[in-house]
This record gives structure tokens, sequence and C-alpha cells, in this order.
């Protein structure tokens, strides 16, 4: 990330949304109880879908104050949005007796999503920067043993080394392609998301009642 951008994103770069998270639960879980659940469940995953714009000015040399920072702050809105809501909605859908295990099958299908996400997500990552890279390099003329090293490491994403032996000029544009191949699979991860946003969104305007029992 550090050849990808003029100033790195921070180890605390999810920090702002993270932030908005911890202020704005409160203030959100009230707005079950002003419009019901499924405003909320709609407009959330709306506002967090319309950080694609943001996201997709990245480019190599980007500053992460006018890339990721507005990105994490919209996306922020959009979860603290929603957050709350949905635990409102799913802990109010039982009965107290059993509002244990609700709590624990939001928890258990929350982080089995998170894992999901991170496996598929990666995997379509992978294939697009490696299908990015591979149109790249075949317009170079790289010896075998280069291409193959190259091939075999592009799980490595934007960290994929170029070879030390390569001349000046051949290195040069064959980590721009790197970057290149890389900000491609970005930008496509984010379309996805926020077509899983939008997609969300929808099930909650044809499935929740306009104003739920509480």
């Amino acid at each position: 990330m550090a050849e990808i951008f003029d100033d790195p994103p921070p180890v605390a770069a999810a920090l702002p949304l993270i932030l908005l998270l911890f202020f704005l639960s409160r203030w959100s879980g009230g707005l079950v109880a002003r419009y019901g659940p499924k405003a909320p469940l709609i407009v959330g995953p709306l506002i967090a879908a319309g950080r694609l714009p943001l996201v997709r000015v990245a480019v190599r040399g980007g500053s992460y104050w006018t890339t990721f920072f507005p990105a994490f702050v919209v996306l922020g809105l959009g979860m603290a949005v929603s957050v709350a809501p949905l635990t409102t909605v799913v802990m109010s859908s039982v009965d107290q007796t059993r509002a244990g295990t609700a709590s624990g099958i939001n928890n258990a299908v929350s982080r089995v999503a998170g894992v999901l996400a991170v496996a598929i997500l990666g995997i379509v990552m992978v294939g697009a920067f490696s299908h990015r890279l591979q149109r790249s390099l075949d317009s170079l003329d790289l010896a075998p043993r280069v291409l193959h090293q190259i091939q075999s490491s592009t799980i490595r994403l934007g960290g994929l080394e170029v070879p030390s032996d390569l001349d000046a000029l051949t290195s040069s544009v064959l980590r721009a392609a790197i970057i290149r191949a890389f900000v491609f699979g970005f930008r496509l991860i984010m379309l996805l998301c926020a077509g899983l946003a939008v997609a969300s969104a929808t099930v909650a305007y044809r499935m929740i009642p306009s104003r739920a029992a509480t």
C-alpha cells in the first residue's frame, strides 16, 4: 500500500467507522421507536452503498484523507443507522424467555457472515487481480522464469515483489501494472459490496412491515 498511495492509511484507518458506531449507536437505537424498523434498515444500507463513488477515486498516489477517509465516514454512518435497529428488531421479535437464543443466533450469523465475506471476497479479489495483471504481462516480453515467479505470487496482491534481476524500465512498467491490477480488484470488491448493501435494503423493503410491533 505504501507504494500505491502518497500517505498510506495508518493502522487506525478504520477508526472513523468504529467511532461513528460507538457514538451513534444510542441515537440509532431510538430510530426504531420513532420510525419503525423498516426505514432504518433501508436507509442505512443505502448510505453504506453510497461510499462506492468515494472509493472509486482511489488511484496511484492518492491521499488517505481524500480517498479512504470520506468512504469510512459514509460507511460508518450507514452501519450506525443499520446495526442498532437490526439488533432491536431481532431481540423484539421473540418472547422474553427466548431473548438469549435470539441474541446468540444474531451474533452467530454476524460472525459467520463476516468469515464468509472475507473468504469469498478474498477469492474474488485474487482472481480479479490475477486476471488484470495477466493482461498486462501478455504485452511484456518477459522470460518464462520471471512470468512463473510473478504468477505464483499473485496472492500477495499489491505486495507482490518485482524480480530484482530486471532492468529499471521493465521493473517500473511491471510495478505500475501490479498497482493498476490491485486498484482494479479493489474497485470490483467495492462494487460487489455496494450491490450487497442495496440487496439488503431491498430485502428490508419487501419483508419488513412499515410499523412492526415493538
